[in-house]
């Protein structure tokens, strides 16, 4: 097959993320087929952005086609952010005639925001193909409950918009969040046409691990129990549950030590409520390169990971992707939420509690430090065992076609 995804964000290990379509790319290459990808020269969240000058610049790396289109730079949410995706969806609309002359089989719209589904069924109605809509967040859902837009304001309109109109034209809808579905139905999704792929890890880039540096590697205690962190600073990580309950157990637990690895718009904060606290506890690091996390983990006891309750949007269910490195390293987790799924239970690999609570927080550390190091041991091998047997790319690669094979 020939397929093509339409993903603003898309990354790679040589750009950063969002890393997905192109770990999907790959899986379905070595299975025989060819993959496109268009992204924008620009995103906020890609470590490595592209700087071409052309409105259209084709590259070609690791077997994928990738097309960048030129869209503006900007520095946080806001008009020049709307600018940016409108550059790119006029770059759609604009190769759509050459994109017509490849003859995709199928089509995916797969960006953030729902608007390059116009396009994308353009595409795929004059070329025979499937048309797919990849679901990563629900929008405009998502920035009315975290932005407090009113479902009035024009952009929640267009989005508004743009999402019916996925839903009722689409062949098939892949989504990340597991319980999505109703929400769909509710805005034109048929019944039959929803499934559920969610994040995932790479075993191929996971093998490629490289160790830590030892200027790093030195500064974590090696005769602390180490609860850890790596990932992304930011106000929906709920990193503050974490030093506020590094903060009580300094006090009744001079043991346990607390590791925080990653950058964001909230490591200024972070680094002065830990002063605020005092904590001689806590060690906050800067981010490191990707294939150098899992040897971080290693050096951890446990991992942590917490979120913000204020959006209810978790209700639809969660797949984050630093959950997966915790569970592929081996380490017993503690994650602080309440979604519409628990990975960790289900996978019996740690201890799900209350978000934003640190006195939750401090009882499950408690408790896990506590417990027999073969326990610890086997609820870090329940996590491995689960995310390579159900979260590995070459297995939600070869369901994604499976979906899309089935597609009358």
């Amino acid at each position: 097959m020939n397929i093509l995804i339409l993903n603003h964000y898309a990354g790679s290990p040589y750009h950063g993320m969002e890393y997905r379509p192109y770990y999907l790319a790959k899986e379905w290459i070595k299975l025989g087929h060819d993959v496109t990808i268009v992204a924008a020269t620009y995103s906020h969240i890609r470590t490595n952005n592209t700087n071409y000058s052309k409105k259209i610049t084709r590259e070609t790396f690791d077997g994928i086609i990738y097309l960048w289109i030129k869209t503006r730079t900007y520095k946080s949410s806001g008009i020049k952010r709307f600018f940016n995706m409108l550059d790119y969806i006029k770059g759609i609309y604009l190769i759509i005639p050459k994109l017509i002359k490849e003859k995709f089989d199928v089509v995916i719209a797969s960006s953030t925001y729902p608007l390059d589904n116009y396009p994308a069924y353009i595409i795929a109605k004059k070329s025979g193909a499937k048309y797919v809509y990849e679901v990563h967040d629900l929008w405009p859902l998502s920035p009315m409950e975290i932005g407090g837009y009113s479902k009035y304001h024009p952009f929640i309109l267009n989005m508004q918009w743009a999402e019916n109109f996925a839903y009722k034209h689409v062949d098939k809808v892949v989504s990340i969040l597991p319980c999505a579905e109703a929400h769909m139905q509710k805005h034109g999704l048929l019944t039959g046409k929803f499934a559920h792929i969610p994040n995932g890890i790479s075993l191929d880039e996971l093998s490629k691990n490289e160790p830590l540096d030892e200027n790093i590697r030195s500064l974590i205690p090696s005769d602390k129990f180490i609860v850890g962190y790596t990932g992304t600073f930011g106000v929906a990580n709920s990193l503050n549950t974490l030093l506020e309950a590094a903060a009580i157990l300094q006090k009744i637990n001079k043991e346990i030590f607390f590791v925080l690895i990653g950058k964001g718009p909230e490591k200024d904060n972070l680094t002065g409520l830990q002063k605020k606290l005092a904590l001689n506890n806590c060690l906050i690091l800067d981010a490191i390169p990707k294939n150098k996390v899992q040897s971080a983990i290693a050096l951890f006891s446990i991992s942590a990971i917490a979120w913000n309750n204020t959006p209810s949007l978790y209700r639809f269910g969660i797949s984050p992707n630093k959950l997966f490195d915790y569970m592929y390293a081996g380490k017993p987790i503690i994650q602080a939420v309440e979604a519409g799924n628990d990975l960790v239970r289900e996978a019996d690999c740690g201890i799900t509690v209350a978000p934003q609570n640190p006195q939750a927080m401090v009882d499950a550390i408690i408790k896990l430090y506590n417990m027999p190091a073969e326990e610890r041991k086997r609820l870090g091998e329940n996590g491995r065992r689960y995310v390579i047997e159900n979260h590995s790319y070459d297995v939600l690669g070869r369901h994604f076609l499976n979906i899309i094979f089935r597609i009358k």
